[in-house]
């Protein structure tokens, strides 16, 4: 049990046990990952765990702020833990590759919106669509 993680569960007002704290690690080592790649990843390390399992894990994670959840167009959610500074995302559309790109104008939420009179704008969704590196350079 890593006590950092365990402390966060807490004072997040979640349950610490073991599911959610091996769901944190998988997400430490691959962020960007889907609900199947971190199944996987739990099955390749020993946790037998079902799907909905990981699933239920990864949404109240989510829900109580410990992990962001976003959804590149035409991909499965993606889950990681760098939450808080409403950063983007740089997708390839060939590998699916995900890369964070920081805030891009000013700060958070890092958009000027003309949004509807008395609305107040908490946070923009950015994707970049394209080819990564290696993908560029072997097409």
């Amino acid at each position: 049990m890593t006590e950092p993680d365990a402390e966060l569960l807490r004072a997040r007002g979640l349950r610490v046990t073991q599911g959610r704290l091996a769901v944190l690690g998988v997400l430490d080592r691959l962020p960007h990952a889907d609900a199947e790649g971190v199944h996987r990843a739990l099955a390749d390390a020993g946790n037998e765990t079902s799907v909905q399992s990981v699933h239920n894990v990864l949404g109240d994670l989510t829900g109580a702020g410990i992990v962001r959840r976003f959804e590149p167009a035409r991909s499965a959610a993606r889950y990681e833990r760098r939450v808080g500074d409403n950063h983007h995302h740089a997708v390839c559309s060939s590998c699916g590759r995900v890369d964070d790109v920081d805030c891009v104008v000013g700060e958070a939420p890092c958009m000027h919106a003309d949004a509807p009179p008395g609305f107040t704008v908490q946070a923009a969704e950015v994707t970049f669509v394209g080819l990564c590196a290696d993908c560029a350079q072997s097409a």
